[in-house]
């Protein structure tokens, strides 16, 4: 596995592997990605899903899904991990997020936008780049999307904001409903409501990715995992690791392993 450093939270990877690669799991991010080589089968939805060369992987935020080469001859594929928000604020954060019931679609002007933003794994996009391969993906999703997007009052927008920002300076202490609510002016249900439509996922969630988004940093550096796990927010070693399980379908040593033998 192939890691990109990261760029304004926004998480680049080639894979290569034979057979299972990836438990079930969840990601709070947009998934989107290039099959460059074999068969890439997962299940989605419900449903097992499958997608050739040429084909566009597109995995809605907190959809749960695994990973795997759909034949012997193994698989290569290129992934996006793209925060919720930078999607949304190419809208200005006025509708819900779009949501493409297909995983899998063909689609010219998508792949033409993911293929110049994952072309190049081993330097950071520049600002201008990223900006213009986000509002093309995000054009492209809204198109496959097809269906009209609900709207988000003012209020909402500002509310979901302030608790995003309030969660990502805090990210390593607890959060408690009660301050969410104080800073929003909104109740625990309403502001969970209308964080997952423009987030994707709910205030917990989004709370812990960001304590494992910064797992991830401390881990790349070489600290410890247990030094991580507290550094991070976790109660404990075995807490952080049942959580980056879930998020990414692998432990934290698996995926120091991968990251490590990379290079």
């Amino acid at each position: 596995m192939r890691v990109a450093t990261p760029s304004r939270g926004v998480e680049r990877i080639e894979a290569r592997f034979h057979g299972n690669g990836f438990s079930p799991h969840r990601h709070d991010t947009y998934a989107l990605g290039l099959t460059l080589h074999g068969v890439q089968t997962f299940r989605y939805r419900g449903a097992e899903r499958f997608s050739n060369p040429g084909n566009v992987i597109v995995l809605h935020p907190d959809e749960v899904h695994d990973g795997a080469a759909g034949t012997d001859d193994g698989l290569i594929y290129r992934m996006i991990y793209l925060p919720p928000e930078l999607i949304g604020a190419v809208g200005g954060h006025r509708s819900a997020l779009p949501f493409v019931g297909n995983p899998v679609v063909a689609d010219a002007g998508l792949w033409q936008a993911l293929a110049d933003i994952l072309g190049d794994l081993d330097h950071e996009p520049d600002d201008l780049a990223l900006d213009d391969a986000v509002m093309r993906i995000a054009t492209g999703l809204s198109q496959q999307a097809g269906i009209p997007r609900k709207g988000v009052t003012a209020t909402a927008r500002i509310a979901v904001l302030s608790a995003r920002d309030f969660i990502e300076d805090r990210c390593s202490e607890a959060v408690r409903s009660e301050d969410l609510e104080a800073i929003t002016g909104i109740d625990r249900y309403e502001l969970a409501r209308q964080f997952r439509r423009l987030l994707g996922t709910s205030p917990h969630r989004y709370l812990v990715m960001r304590r494992l988004a910064q797992a991830k940093r401390l881990m790349s550096i070489g600290t410890g995992l247990a030094e991580t796990a507290a550094a991070a927010g976790f109660s404990d070693q075995a807490h952080f690791t049942r959580h980056f399980r879930k998020a990414f379908g692998m432990t934290p040593g698996r995926w120091n392993e991968l990251r490590t033998g990379s290079r």
